[in-house]
């Protein structure tokens, strides 16, 4: 059921893009700030936590880890993972870049996702926005529907993926703790990016303010 809705989550985003294809972007601030929230509610809440449970200055390092190999990462996806989307190709062949930047971060947002915490539903509902937007930029630069497909296709199963060999390869497991604080930092630096730039000129509206505290509300009493 787990990979059920991560899967669906993408799939979702593309449909929802199929039928916003012709308005603009920036009318999803809203939601991307409601997801960036949640996101990063449910990395305090839940996260956090865990990972502190025997306190240790490594547990930092990796977290600092994290938040460096996004800002790596997000050399090549020019930030698609918090709402942002580069595409200049006149090709229009696949974009591998894009492509191997966004699965790195997929991959590894599966792997702290279990049965005790809520991480699920936060890194479904930061999904769908990111799927919307990809498919809305891949839609407006003509790329074929196949290859858009292919890659959503593609992109869909890397956090499921991540979240298999956490299970189902023991060195992960031995490596749970270290694994799980890198992803707070990827996560860390993604919400906390996606509420900033959610907002015209960084400035938060009463509408995103009262988005971004049910946001909190609803992770906290999850």
């Amino acid at each position: 059921m787990n990979y059920f809705l991560l899967f669906t989550a993408v799939a979702l985003g593309y449909v929802i893009a199929l039928l916003l294809k012709t308005k603009e972007i920036k009318q999803m601030s809203i939601y991307l700030a409601f997801s960036g929230a949640f996101l990063l509610s449910v990395t305090v809440f839940e996260l956090i936590p865990e990972v502190f449970e025997t306190p240790s200055k490594n547990i930092g390092i990796f977290i600092m880890a994290g938040i460096l190999l996004q800002i790596f990462l997000e050399f090549f996806s020019k930030g698609a993972e918090h709402g942002h989307v580069h595409i200049h190709d006149q090709k229009k062949i696949f974009p591998w870049l894009l492509f191997v930047s966004l699965s790195v971060h997929a991959l590894l947002e599966g792997f702290p996702i279990s049965d005790d915490n809520n991480l699920l539903l936060g890194v479904v509902v930061h999904k769908i926005p990111i799927a919307i937007i990809l498919s809305l930029f891949f839609i407006k630069a003509n790329y074929s529907r196949a290859t858009t497909l292919l890659f959503l296709f593609l992109f869909a199963l890397m956090t499921p993926l991540g979240n298999l060999l956490s299970n189902s390869i023991e060195i992960f497991s031995a490596y749970e703790t270290e694994i799980s604080a890198l992803v707070i930092g990827i996560f860390l630096h993604v919400s906390t990016t996606i509420l900033f730039e959610s907002s015209k000129d960084h400035r938060f509206n009463l509408t995103k303010l009262i988005t971004i505290i049910l946001a909190i509300v609803i992770a906290y009493f999850l």
